[in-house]
This record gives C-alpha cells, structure tokens and sequence, in this order.
C-alpha cells in the first residue's frame, strides 16, 4: 500500500484559498485508474470526507460535474485541497476507508458515534479447574469465548442460570488458592466446590464440556441426558440428586425462554435492521448465536436527510465490523452497492467465509421485521426524548439568561474522604442527553492542596480542562467547548471557577452554581452566577428537576470514579512498583510466598523456583528490594 499523500493543494494564489469545482478538477489532471483512498479538506485542513474508490480517477471527477445532493454540493463548496492514498485492491481501499472514518469522524459521512466492545462469555483454561465469567476487550486469555452478548445484563442473567445448571465456580484465582472451605456459592448450590476437593477434577472437566456444548447450541441433548439421569437417580430413590437435577433442568430451560426469538434455521449471525424517519436513523442488531438470542442492540448513526438507506447500512458495516469479528452471516434489511466487495473485506477480517444475506421469505424475513420493528420502536422514542430534551434546554436557557438553548452543559463535581484519593469528574449534557463518551475524570495532583481544599480542587480541575481545551480547539470549531458550566457549589466555588477562567482569557462562557438550600434539601437549590444574586426556581418546575437531574449524574460519576480510585489504593502493593510483575506474575508471587512483605524477603533461590518467574525477572525483583539494604 503507498501510503504517501499526493501533493496538498495545486499552487494558488496567497490572498483567498480556492474551493470547490476548480479545486477538485485540478487534482483529477494528476489522478490515474487506480483503486484506493481520498480525503476532502476544507481551508482549515479539517477532513470533511473520506472516500473509497476502485478507480480514483472516475470516482474523483464525479464531483466536478453538478447535479449532486444538497449534502454533497455543500461539501464540494468548502473543499480546499485534497489528499490521496492509492491500494494494491479495492477491499484495502475499503478497510482503509472505514478505520480513518473512525479515526477523523469526518463531517460529510455517516458516522457510527456510539461503537463499544461487546461482553463475551469466558471459560477460562489456564487453570486446573476452569473459571466461568464475564469478559470484555480482546482475547488474550486462554480459554473459550461465546459471545458477543448485547449487554453486561444478558451476560449476567446467562451465567446466573448456569451457574445453577453446571455449578462451575467464577472466584477469582487467588480466592481460589486460598480457600480452605466451601464457600456461600457451594451453600446455595451453585458450585461444587473444586477449592476444597469436594469435586475430582475429571468430573468437574464433565460439568465444563457441557457448559461449552450448551453454549455452543447442543442444549436439548445436554437436557435430554439430565432427564436420563433424573430419572434414573429417582428410580435409584436418591430424591436429592434427583431435585438437584431437576433444578438444572430448569435452569437451562430458563436461559433458553428468557431469550424471545430462538431461530431454527440460523445457527450463527447477525440480524440488521434499519429505519429512517425525520432525518434521523436507528440500526438494531440482534446477536444470533448457537441457535439462541445473545440480545440486541440500537445504534444512531450520524446522517444527512438525503442519505440512502443503502448508503447508511453499508457504512454501519463497515465502522461496525472494523474492531469486532463477524459471524458467519449477515442478515440484512436493506441491500448495499457493494456487497460482494463488503463480504471480501469482511471475509479477509475473520479469516473465513462471510456471507451478506437480504432475505425475501421464510424465517430469516421474520427475523429481519422484527429487528426492524424494533429500529422504528427505538427511534420514535428517542425522537419523543430528544422533542422533551430540547424543550427542557430552552427552559435552561431562559432561566439563565443564556442567548440560546446550549448543546453542549459540562457539570463538575469532586468527591474525596477527607482529601484523600481525591478525583474530579466532568458529565456533559446535550441535546440527546448524557454524552457518556465525553465524560471525563481527573486525579487531583495538587501537592500544595490542603486536604479537602473543595476550592482548590476545582480550581485544578477547570485548570486542568480549559488548558487542555485552548491547546487542542484553539478555534472552538470542534465543538469540544461548552455552552454553559455548572458547578456544584455556591459563591465560593463559582467565584474559584470564574478566577480560572480569567486567567486563560475565557470569559464568555456562562457558568452557574448550583447549591443546597439552608436545609440541605432536594427541592430547595440555590444557584449562583458572577456578579448577580442568588435565585431559586419553583419546586415543581422541570428545569429544576432537569439541573437536579444533571448534579446527581456527575455526583454518582465522581462518586464511582473516588470509590475505584480507593479500592485500587487499598489492593496495591509494593509488587506494583517492580518492572516487568504484571498481575499474573503478582498473583504467582503472592500464591507462593503468601504476602507482598514475604516476597521482599525471599532469596533469589526462591524467586527464581516461582512458576513463570525468570531467572532475570527474579534478580530484578531481588535487587528492587534489596537496593537500599
């Protein structure tokens, strides 16, 4: 792949940079046939477009003759210079294409904003006795994976019910070394208690393979067998194992009806449907796996009103499918142009046949209704949500004397235990609600704070963020910076905020206050602005229960970020400052020599006979605790 950018812009004249039709003609001159990448920038270098094409040449001189969209006539217009890189083949151009969609964001594509990993099921097997739990990211540890499930929710409600039908145990490693009696699990019947011996580890390698066979889709002969064995333990008249089974039984049978839809014909996909209305876009996904719904999910691509729908779905794929392995089939609602360039790509990413299905009868078209049911559903609520959003901003804004409903409300709070493990936290709001990917959390660092100094603390944290904010979005044309600031806090705080933000010559952003009443009561707030009175609004009035509202989500935020913060405070120990002790390594070490403290008193003979411990690794952790001795 040349991944040389071609020439930045043809030559111009200083005054006024060129834009538009006579811009992109330039660069066509220049272009020859072959397949690869290019980027739209405007004057200020920002990309507004990346695109694909299997001749950049024919792609490229599209845009210089009229007749296009609104959207595209816009783009066109504020294009100032263009930028190429050209492929061996058209599927490097698209999966070229779609990682640096999600790495600019341009503004003229549709975009994926809300794309997370999926939790996945593991049964871990770097142990003797193989671990049932929740896991998310990549797969590095050793193990066997099903997934992905739509949420941690699906996650844990699976593993519950099969906890009670293999009672396989999900303590962590260590607990498990430590162990010198059954624990509550094993009381409540959920498992067998390998830690003690109570299980050999042959039968317990029985429970595992039935749990990766129920996992994989072979539930009726697993339940058949429990069945065979019910009835021969009640025949037997060994009535408690018989219970025991029948509860198993059950269990699965649970898993199996809490999911809805149970396909016959689909062992292995994902179904995707897709509606538009008013401009907008919902794409719900459901995860079909092993014959059994794993969940789903809805997605809000950014979009134009004049986007296709074939357009939309093939860019969903694409972004969706870049940091996740697809299934052996897609079950789509709405064909794309480039489906047999999309199943290449997708095929070259899992390394095995992917297949791009637009059904027209049978089973799989009753799967794609209902996802697209599901996508009208979502949509029509979130365009109620967003209706109830903006008249709720609008309020804000009239009771706060702002020039216009804000798009973008950063909240801070701070939360510590007597100023230690002191955190700051950041929510913002906008007109689709909590924007939770743009949250932000910052560790106090402040050596010269005096401990629960709540001024300084904010004074470093606004500090911390404008500096940040003038360095990264000088310009504001990111729309990273905010339409209005509220503190929790009263006078004092608001005071320190507004102290700051002169200092970094900011002083157009409106900031508020927001504080307790006398009473320290719900309902009471007293909010705070420079230079003006204190005021109240009306206990039943919305605007108020939308502030309350915003103050407790960054309360719960700050909250939730001290209490990690603390508890990884309290399980550090002196292992976390030697180079090269990972967590399994530490986990060996503390297994082994019982402490932290024993470890720094151990002999290099000792370290050195730990398991997975080098005979290097074990001088470097002598040495660092014996360096001052």
């Amino acid at each position: 792949m040349n991944d040389q950018p071609a020439e930045t812009s043809p030559d111009s004249p200083a005054s006024k940079p060129r834009t538009g039709y006579a811009v992109i003609q330039d660069y066509v001159k220049t272009l020859d046939a072959s397949p690869g990448v290019y980027r739209m920038l405007d004057a200020d270098s920002r990309v507004l477009y990346v695109g694909k094409a299997r001749n950049l040449k024919a792609r490229v001189s599209n845009y210089t003759r009229p007749g296009n969209s609104p959207r595209i006539e816009r783009m066109i217009a504020l294009t100032a210079s263009m930028m190429f890189l050209t492929t061996r083949t058209e599927t490097e151009a698209l999966l070229l294409e779609q990682n640096l969609i999600k790495q600019l964001k341009p503004k003229y594509n549709v975009l994926l904003r809300d794309d997370k990993s999926f939790p996945n099921i593991l049964v871990a097997k770097d142990h003797a006795f193989p671990q049932i739990k929740k896991h998310r990211g990549a797969r590095k540890q050793k193990g066997s994976y099903f997934g992905p499930f739509a949420s941690a929710g699906a996650v844990n409600r699976t593993l519950n019910q099969l906890q009670k039908a293999f009672l396989l145990r999900n303590c962590s490693d260590s607990m498990f070394e430590t162990r010198t009696r059954p624990c509550l699990q094993y009381q409540i019947k959920r498992c067998t208690a390998p830690c003690t011996g109570l299980i050999s580890a042959e039968d317990y390698a029985v429970s595992v393979r039935d749990a990766e066979r129920f996992l994989s889709g072979r539930s009726t002969k697993i339940q058949e067998e429990l069945a065979e064995q019910m009835m021969a333990a009640s025949e037997a008249m060994e009535f408690e194992r018989a219970a025991a089974l029948r509860d198993r039984i059950k269990a699965l049978t649970q898993v199996q009806t809490s999911q809805g839809i149970n396909p016959r014909g689909v062992a292995e996909a994902d179904v995707i449907g897709l509606h538009m209305d008013g401009g907008q876009a919902c794409v719900q996904v459901f995860f079909i796996r092993a014959n059994q719904n794993w969940g789903n999910q809805d997605f809000y691509p950014r979009v134009d009103a004049d986007n296709s729908p074939a357009e939309i779905m093939e860019a969903f794929l694409g972004q969706f499918y870049a940091n996740k392995e697809p299934p052996r089939q897609l079950i789509l609602s709405d064909a794309i142009e480039n489906a047999d360039l999309m199943e290449a790509a997708l095929s070259e990413t899992a390394d095995r046949k992917v297949e791009l299905l637009v059904p027209q009868r049978g089973e799989k078209t009753e799967l794609v209704a209902f996802a697209v049911r599901n996508a009208r559903e979502s949509l029509a609520r979130r365009m109620a949500e967003s209706a109830t959003q903006a008249k709720l901003l609008r309020g804000l804004a009239e009771a706060f004397g702002l020039e216009g409903p804000p798009h973008r409300i950063e909240v801070y709070d701070n939360s510590h235990i007597q100023g230690t493990n002191a955190v700051g936290g950041m929510i913002v709001m906008g007109p689709e609600g909590f924007m939770k990917n743009a949250y932000r959390k910052f560790n106090i660092k402040g050596d010269d704070l005096v401990p629960g100094d709540d001024f300084g603390m904010m004074k470093e944290v606004l500090n911390r963020r404008f500096s940040r904010l003038l360095k990264e979005d000088p310009d504001r044309g990111k729309g990273l910076w905010p339409d209005l600031l509220l503190i929790d806090g009263g006078a004092g705080q608001v005071s320190a905020v507004a102290e700051i933000m002169e200092q970094h010559g900011v002083q157009d952003i409106p900031m508020v206050g927001v504080a307790k009443g006398v009473d320290r009561d719900h309902g009471k707030e007293e909010f705070y602005r420079p230079g003006a009175p204190a005021f109240a609004l009306q206990r039943n009035d919305p605007v108020l229960y939308f502030i309350q509202r915003m103050r407790d989500e960054a309360h719960r935020f700050a909250i939730g970020t001290h209490r990690a913060k603390r508890a990884k405070a309290v399980s550090a120990t002196p292992l976390d400052e030697v180079p090269g002790v990972g967590a399994s390594r530490k986990r060996a070490l503390l297994a082994h020599f019982g402490s932290a403290k024993a470890v720094s008193r151990a002999n290099l003979a000792d370290l050195k006979a730990v398991e997975g411990i080098s005979e290097a690794l074990a001088e470097r952790i002598y040495d660092h605790f014996h360096a001052s001795s």
